[in-house]
């Protein structure tokens, strides 16, 4: 795990003293709020419906147990007595007062954490694979990756007035954890004819109003060029890139209006103009910063507890089978902690559960954790062994759901209960679409199910890569949701197809049902998942359970 250089936490500290004293012109009338919005936006503060928000970096979602602690003394100290995770593996603290937030950064600077450009036009959080570092699919490591690129990215002197937010994601692995393709950059690390590690470069992904599945601008690139050539796509972006209408400030539209061999040009010629700048400093700070990821020193002893728990405990085995995937190191496992509770809000954690899993992570963790892109918490590294002992501890802290990748583990953005963008609320409809399959118990028999929701078109939600995505619209002042099927997030990516007609907050959760059953009658076998059903019958069959023979009868007029 990164830990903090002397410069980097005299910058942080700079920082913050520098908007303490932009908080305190703010309170005393000296800045008016549109003086102080870009100031404010900067450091992560955002002024959403009730009260002003701070969004807290997570870089590549990792955590130790000294951070989930002061983010759970936080929650308490300054806010509600809770925290809010976001897909892009940040913490949301949704209640701070203006006056307290210099403290809550000071605070958080005690802990090596900080909210630069975690809102604004720059480059945000740099998020990867919840899963780096453990997989047992990984060709290498992503976060040495993630943490050189937030280094270089973080107050560049050219990128913090871009035409738009710019993401970017990292994997390592082959399975795509990262949702790469709907990123800005996305980053996939393969290997060339050689074996040597590079990376795939994707451009020009994103959701929003404007769906888009990212393009390869380059096959193979290697390591030791990663920088220069990621300063040309943004520098050509930068140039590029539409202020005349922020809707079409993305770097999709810029790809889409271009074309992609038109940036790939661009971006070759730009890059080999920068590259002999990079004279080997970029490599000497990733040497440095790799050994701060080595792999934990795994002990090796018998796996006997768990496998004891596994055959007299049903419970015990319901949540490992769901909620525990394979580790690289014999006798290890990856275990997700559901932050989906059924009928709760989606990514919330309570100061107490916060330090439920700092404990966890500390005794039997190697004092690590990782917060998804789903919203969910992951203890990366547990001998099996410990896995009884972190169940019942998860169980007794209401966080012992066995519901990881089901019908239950919803993304939902905070909707219309907090954004000031929003247009429809997400965080009701979540909770009860999961209320609701838990009162059927048909979550396990439907097995695996990406259901994504949006209060707005903005796509906070991921709802465009759901394999059912509901969008919460407005309409005339009555809240409707679209549904769209067949949308994926993974190497597969796809945009998903709106079935139609939207639903009234009343009537989309009898929507969904009539979808799943439509599903569990196509499927050709209980093994073949949602998405594999709908790409194998399309989606008439659906249209057809959602709006009845009305739907066949337009077709044929």
């Amino acid at each position: 795990m990164y830990r903090y250089t002397d410069f980097d936490a005299a910058f942080v500290a700079e920082r913050n003293a520098q908007f303490r004293a932009q908080v305190e012109r703010r309170i005393d009338g000296s800045l008016t709020e549109d003086e102080f919005k870009p100031l404010r936006l900067m450091n992560g503060l955002y002024l959403q419906l009730h009260a002003y928000m701070l969004r807290v970096a997570i870089p590549y979602g990792t955590l130790s147990s000294a951070q989930m602690r002061q983010l759970a003394y936080i929650a308490e100290r300054w806010d509600k007595g809770y925290g809010h995770f976001t897909t892009r593996q940040n913490i949301q603290f949704n209640w701070p007062q203006l006056r307290d937030v210099p403290d809550m950064l000071d605070a958080l600077a005690e802990v090596q954490m900080h909210a630069i450009q975690t809102s604004g036009n720059t480059i945000r959080n740099v998020t990867a694979d919840h899963f780096a570092g453990a997989a047992a699919d990984e060709i290498a490591d992503p976060r040495p990756v993630a943490e050189l690129i937030r280094q270089w990215s973080t107050d560049h002197p050219e990128f913090q007035f871009l035409p738009r937010k710019f993401k970017i994601a990292v994997t390592g692995s082959p399975n795509d954890r990262a949702v790469t393709k709907a990123h800005d950059i996305g980053l996939r690390m393969v290997r060339n004819d050689a074996g040597e590690p590079g990376f795939e470069v994707i451009v020009g992904g994103g959701l929003g109003r404007t769906p888009m599945i990212g393009k390869v601008v380059r096959d193979f690139l290697p390591e030791a060029d990663l920088l220069p050539y990621l300063e040309a796509v943004v520098s050509v972006w930068n140039l590029l890139g539409r202020r005349d209408n922020k809707y079409k400030s993305r770097i999709k539209i810029t790809v889409h209006e271009h074309g992609i061999d038109d940036i790939r040009a661009r971006v070759e010629e730009r890059f080999a103009l920068l590259r002999p700048a990079f004279i080997g400093v970029d490599q000497q700070l990733f040497a440095q910063i790799k050994p701060d990821f080595a792999p934990p020193a795994f002990k090796d002893r018998d796996t006997a507890p768990f496998d004891q728990a596994y055959s007299n405990d049903p419970v015990f085995r319901s949540w490992a089978d769901t909620n525990l995937s394979a580790h690289r190191a014999p006798g290890h496992a990856i275990a997700q902690i559901s932050l989906k509770a059924h009928g709760a809000t989606p990514g919330d954690a309570t100061a107490d559960q916060m330090r439920v899993m700092a404990d966890l992570a500390e005794r039997y963790g190697y004092d690590e954790l990782r917060i998804s892109h789903e919203q969910n918490v992951v203890l990366p590294h547990v001998h099996k062994a410990d896995l009884p002992a972190i169940h019942a501890a998860l169980k007794a802290a209401g966080l012992a759901t066995a519901n990881i990748g089901k019908i239950s583990d919803i993304i939902a953005c905070p909707g219309m209960d907090y954004c000031a963008l929003a247009t429809a609320r997400s965080i009701p409809i979540a909770q009860e679409i999961a209320t609701r399959f838990d009162q059927l118990k048909l979550e396990h028999e439907v097995g695996d199910l990406k259901i994504k929701i949006s209060g707005c078109i903005n796509a906070c939600g991921h709802h465009h890569v759901g394999h059912i995505g509901i969008l919460g619209l407005d309409r005339a002042g009555v809240e409707n949701y679209q549904i769209t099927l067949g949308g994926d997030h993974t190497e597969t990516a796809a945009i998903g197809q709106r079935t139609g007609p939207g639903f009234s907050a009343d009537e989309i959760v009898p929507a969904i049902e009539r979808i799943v059953d439509t599903y569990l009658s196509e499927r050709d076998s209980a093994d073949e998942a949602f998405i594999d059903t709908f790409r194998r019958v399309g989606m008439t069959p659906f249209k057809t359970a959602l709006y009845g023979e009305s739907d066949k009868k337009q077709k044929a007029a």
